[in-house]
């Protein structure tokens, strides 16, 4: 009878209390197969948003099955079931493809998409394999939050030598920390809170990448438009070269007007060059920023002028509502609140459970036999009487009132850095709006009538000149503006967020090694 309570005893010492497994949360996912190795066992997938766990990212993923590997391949669209903090694909399934090869068609007859090269930055960013491995170190922390403390099992010895009697005791003990109070819970919530600000990182970091490349690729198309404008000047320059000789084979030129003529046109083959070279620069940078720096250079698809039209106040809501930014702030108040919880918890005692099974050679007075089997029982908590964890607790107060103030620090610099680009937006939108339906209509009429006129021997050259020159500038004014519009627009609806290749937020590596005792806070 005795021996059955004690193995009951250690049954119960060696089982945690209150170690239950909670069922893990799912979540329907769909997204699109970027690339698959076989070797690594690992699919790349770009995911729709997953209300309630993440935004749209680009990463790889494990597979509940190795036939997954033969069944889909780049390209694929795909729907599974994904847990919370899990990075495998359960039931992994090919969508069937629409046809859709007429459209796709139509877009391949053009040049480089923007879409096009949003893909090959999600897919070639280095920053992208940084933030998943962020990902999965928050993910890994997480877990061991929850974990509870390891039993402790050894040998027990009592008056081992058995003095004048030939006695003694010798055997097993077993020992577990019995955690109270919520501490696991308390630890397992603000592990989560901080792996969901490495997920909200991580739409920063995307965010960033993607209006990254927006910028540069207008960046790279007003500049390929600017190459078309020098080309026409070109054009227009030989084509008044060639007029001013034909007049002054016939007597109907002076000999300045032909040099001058040929002195335009040598500054409008000048002008063409430095835009060359500045496309080329454009599309390095651009190459550059998605991912692949030896990208052939080819023509952009893309419409200039379809600037968006932009409210300032509802941006100002928006922004304050749906930025990252803020949403992160607002996600350390709100970790700095658990753990302040958490660290209210830590006086609370754990209870040390200790069994003991020993065998005793003591003699029994009657039969002068060893005693034999014998089982004991520890049972004890540390009193929070010097250490009831103030500093920690009046540090967390602290952290609470500093990420509130953060919180309204990031809004009001949103706030005033959406102003400044406000006012840049409007001003290169207004002049764009002036330049196309003002400026350069007349300019280029005004061109044609002064060339008209000098072709009819009734104008003076010069005047055709200073038309063509203000003809032109207008117009490479009026894409520069084009750009800075678009400049100042992707700004504001990417929420300030640019430069793709700068290192992304990393984990916390905050110590997770579980509530042992109350002696240790959990951090």
């Amino acid at each position: 009878m005795k021996s059955i309570l004690m193995s009951a005893l250690i049954c119960f010492l060696l089982i945690p209390l209150h170690a239950q497994q909670s069922g893990k949360k799912s979540f329907a996912f769909r997204g699109k197969v970027e690339s698959v190795d076989s070797t690594a066992k690992r699919i790349t997938v770009t995911n729709q948003p997953i209300e309630g766990w993440m935004g749209v990212m680009t990463m790889g993923y494990r597979v509940d099955k190795d036939e997954v590997f033969n069944q889909v391949k780049a390209g694929d669209q795909i729907t599974a079931t994904v847990y919370e903090g899990d990075t495998t694909l359960y039931n992994v399934q090919v969508v069937p493809k629409e046809n859709t090869s007429g459209g796709q068609a139509a877009a391949g007859k053009g040049g480089l998409r923007l879409e096009d090269l949003e893909q090959m930055a999600l897919a070639n960013n280095p920053t992208v394999a940084q933030v998943q491995a962020n990902l999965q170190a928050a993910a890994g922390l997480a877990r061991q939050a929850g974990l509870y403390p390891n039993p402790t099992v050894g040998y027990y010895g009592d008056e081992i030598r058995g003095g004048y009697i030939g006695g003694g005791k010798q055997g097993a003990f077993a020992s577990q920390t019995i955690v109270l109070g919520g501490k696991l819970r308390a630890a397992r919530r603000v592990a989560q809170l901080e792996a969901n600000e490495v997920e909200t990182g991580a739409q920063i970091q995307r965010l960033r990448i993607l209006n990254n490349v927006r910028a540069t690729f207008y960046e790279a198309l007003a500049a390929q438009r600017l190459v078309e404008v020098r080309q026409n000047l070109v054009k227009l320059a030989t084509d008044a070269t060639q007029t001013s000789h034909q007049l002054g084979n016939v007597g109907q030129a002076d000999r300045p007007d032909i040099l001058q003529a040929e002195v335009e046109q040598q500054q409008a083959m000048v002008g063409l060059r430095v835009a060359q070279q500045s496309l080329q620069a454009s599309w390095r940078v651009l190459a550059a920023v998605v991912g692949k720096p030896g990208l052939a250079m080819t023509s952009l698809e893309g419409d200039l002028e379809g600037i968006p039209d932009l409210n300032y106040e509802e941006w100002i809501g928006t922004a304050l509502r749906e930025s990252p930014e803020v949403k992160l702030a607002q996600q350390a108040v709100e970790r700095a609140e658990a753990s302040l919880v958490q660290e209210k918890k830590v006086p609370i005692p754990d209870l040390q459970v200790t069994g003991i099974l020993a065998q005793n050679y003591e003699p029994l007075e009657t039969t002068r036999r060893p005693t034999g089997l014998m089982g004991g029982a520890q049972v004890g908590v540390q009193l929070p009487i010097f250490n009831r964890n103030q500093g920690n607790i009046a540090a967390a107060k602290a952290q609470i009132e500093s990420a509130k103030q953060e919180l309204a620090r990031v809004k009001l610099q949103l706030e005033r850095d959406l102003a400044t680009i406000f006012r840049d937006y409007e001003t290169a939108r207004v002049t764009v709006q002036q330049y196309k339906s003002e400026m350069l209509p007349r300019a280029e009429q005004a061109y044609k009538l002064y060339q008209t006129n000098y072709q009819r021997m009734a104008g003076a050259y010069p005047q055709v000149l200073i038309s063509q020159r203000t003809l032109f500038q207008l117009e490479a004014d009026y894409v520069q503006a084009l750009a800075g519009a678009w400049q100042s627009s992707l700004l504001i609806r990417g929420f300030g967020l640019a430069n793709g290749l700068m290192p992304p937020g990393g984990v916390s590596m905050t110590s997770t090694r579980g509530a042992g005792s109350s002696s240790a806070p959990i951090q």
